[in-house]
C-alpha cells in the first residue's frame, strides 16, 4: 500500500502548530505497513543543510495558473529516524520567500493562492516521481484542493483511477474561503466543483467543505470532537455538511512521540527524571522560577501555560481572573503568541504582578523547561480538537487543568475519579476555571494524592502506536 501525506508543516523541518507533530510522528508507526511519500512547501526557513535536504535532478515544473506561469522545483529528504522519502516543493513566490509557516498579514486571495499552487504541484510531481498512490492523506484547508482535483481534473487520468482520499480535519475553525474567481486560477472545472454538493458555500468557494463532500473519509482528531462538529456550537456554520456525511468521519485520537517527549531524556530540562524519581523533577521548576525571575517554594505551586494566544485557547478566561489570579498562593508562567492584545496583557501582567511572567514569543527549549518545571499545566480551550500540551504536560507529571472539551475530554481523568490525571472543568466561564484552580491547590497540599495523580499521568498511554493502528485500518479499508 502507497499512502501520499500532504502537509503545510512537518516537525522537525517546519512548525506552527499540532499538525506539524502528527506529520512528524504518525509515518513513523506507519512505515512497517506501507510506503510513505510525504509533500511540505519548501518554507525559507527549513534548513537544508542540517537536514540533508538536497534538490533532485531535473525537477523543473512549470505550471501555468491563469495567466500567471510558476516555477516549480523538487527537493527531497529523510523525516529523521527513518527511511520515509519527504519532498519539499519549492516555489520563490509563494514560500521560500517567507520565515514563517504561516506568514502575517497576508492578502486573503495571495494565501489562496500558495496552498492552490502548492496542491497542484504534488499531484504533477507524483505522477513524475511515478508514485502511484493508493490513500492521498490531506491534512485542513491548505491541502483540502487535494479530493477536488481528484474529483475534477485528475477524475479520468488512469494514474489516479484507482486512488482514494482521506482528510484529517485538525481544526474546523480554518476552513479556507474566498470568491469563486480563485477556482480559474486553480484550473479546475467550475462546472464540477463550484456547486451546494462541491466546495459552494453561502456563495463563496469553501475548500474545506468541498474536501469534505469528495473525501472518501473523513478523520477528525478526537472522538469527542467528532460528535461537537455535528452540533451548532461547535460545527463553526459546516455542520449540516457534515451531518450529511457521517458515514465518512472517524474520530482518531492523536497522540505524541515518546522518543520526543521524554523527560528521561529530553536535552532541553535542567534535570532529567522519570517516574520513579519524580524528586528529581523540582530541579526543573527551580530553574523555571529563575528563568523568570520569581522566588523558588517548594510548597507553592506552579502552574504552566503554553500555547497560541488566540480566543480558542480560552484566553480572555485568564483576562477575566486575572485579579483572582494574582491573589492565588501560586505562581504562573505564560509562553505563547498571537493576538496583539493577548500579548499585551501578558506583557502588563508580568510587569505588574508579583506571581505572573511571561515570554511573548516562542521557544522550544523554554516551552519543554516548563512542562518539566511545572506542577499544573493551564488548558482552558474554548474548543480544543485534540490537544497535544495536555498530553505533553502529562508525560511530564505536569497535571493539566482543562475544560472538557474536545480531545481535553477524551485524554484528562478528572479528579476525584480513579486514577485521575489532571482537572477539569465544564462551563466556559473564568470562575468555573477559577475553582478549578482552586481545587488543585487544595490537592497540592496533600502530597500523597498529588503524587499519586503525577505518576498516574506519568504512566497514561497516548503514544501514536494505538492510534497508528486505527488509521493503518481504516486506510486497507478503503483500498479494499
Amino acid at each position: 500500500m502507497k499512502i501520499l501525506f500532504a502537509s503545510n508543516e512537518i516537525a522537525p523541518f517546519s512548525k506552527a502548530g499540532g499538525l506539524a507533530d502528527v506529520m512528524g510522528s504518525l509515518p513513523k508507526y506507519l512505515e512497517k505497513d506501507a510506503e510513505i511519500a510525504m509533500f511540505t512547501p519548501l518554507h525559507g526557513f527549513i534548513d537544508k543543510e542540517k537536514y540533508g535536504i538536497k534538490e533532485l535532478p531535473n525537477s523543473d515544473l512549470w505550471i501555468t495558473f491563469g495567466w500567471q506561469p510558476q516555477k516549480f522545483n523538487l527537493f527531497m529528504g529523510k523525516l529523521p529516524g527513518t527511511d520515509i522519502n519527504v519532498f519539499f516543493v519549492k516555489n520563490d513566490w509563494y514560500f521560500s520567500c517567507f520565515q514563517e509557516v504561516y506568514p502575517k498579514w497576508l492578502d486573503t486571495r495571495y494565501e489562496h493562492e500558495r496552498y492552490v499552487a502548492f496542491s497542484l504541484a504534488i499531484m504533477e510531481y507524483a505522477k513524475l516521481l511515478n508514485f502511484r498512490a493508493d490513500i492521498i492523506h490531506a491534512n485542513d484547508w491548505h491541502t483540502a484542493m487535494l479530493p477536488l482535483y481528484l474529483h475534477s481534473n485528475y477524475k479520468f487520468d488512469e494514474f489516479w483511477s484507482k486512488t482514494k482520499c482521506v482528510f484529517e480535519i485538525h481544526n474546523l475553525a480554518y476552513q479556507g474561503v474566498w470568491l469563486n474567481d480563485i477556482i480559474d486560477f486553480a484550473n479546475m472545472r467550475k462546472d464540477i466543483v463550484y456547486n451546494e454538493w462541491g466546495c459552494e458555500h453561502y456563495g463563496r468557494v469553501n475548500w474545506m467543505k468541498g474536501a469534505i463532500n469528495y473525501a472518501d473519509k473523513i478523520i477528525v482528531v478526537s472522538p469527542t470532537y467528532a460528535r461537537e462538529i455535528l452540533t451548532g456550537e461547535y460545527g463553526e456554520g459546516m455542520d449540516y455538511t457534515l451531518r450529511g456525511c457521517t458515514q465518512k468521519i472517524a474520530g482518531i485520537l492523536n497522540g505524541i512521540d515518546y522518543d520526543v517527549y521524554n523527560p528521561k531524556k529530553d536535552k532541553n530540562i535542567a534535570k532529567n527524571y522519570d517516574v520513579k524519581s519524580l524528586d528529581k523533577k523540582e530541579e526543573n521548576k527551580k530553574a523555571l522560577c529563575e528563568y523568570f525571575g520569581l522566588k523558588y517554594n517548594p510548597d507553592r505551586p506552579l502552574f504552566g501555560f503554553v500555547s497560541r494566544l488566540v480566543e480558542q485557547k480560552g484566553v480572555d478566561l485568564i483576562r477575566d481572573m486575572e485579579n483572582e489570579l494574582k491573589n492565588l498562593d501560586a505562581d504562573f508562567v505564560f509562553l505563547g503568541s498571537g493576538d496583539r492584545s493577548y500579548e499585551n496583557l501578558f506583557i502588563w501582567l508580568s510587569n505588574n504582578t508579583n506571581n505572573i511572567r511571561a515570554y511573548v514569543g516562542f521557544d522550544a527549549k523554554l516551552a519543554n523547561l516548563i512542562y518539566a518545571g511545572s506542577d499544573f499545566f493551564l488548558m482552558p480551550s474554548k474548543f480544543e480538537p485534540c490537544g497535544l500540551s495536555q498530553l505533553i504536560a502529562m508525560r511530564y507529571g505536569s497535571l493539566p487543568v482543562v475544560r472538557a472539551t474536545g480531545g481535553l475530554e477524551d485524554t484528562v481523568t478528572g479528579y476525584p475519579l480513579d486514577n485521575s490525571t489532571g482537572f477539569k472543568f465544564w462551563g466556559y466561564n473564568g470562575w468555573d476555571m477559577l475553582n478549578a484552580i482552586k481545587t488543585a491547590l487544595w490537592v497540592y497540599q496533600d502530597k500523597y494524592v498529588f503524587n499519586a495523580m503525577r505518576k498516574s499521568a506519568m504512566e497514561a498511554d497516548f503514544s501514536w502506536k494505538k492510534s497508528a493502528a486505527e488509521y493503518l485500518k481504516l486506510y486497507k479499508e478503503l483500498v479494499k
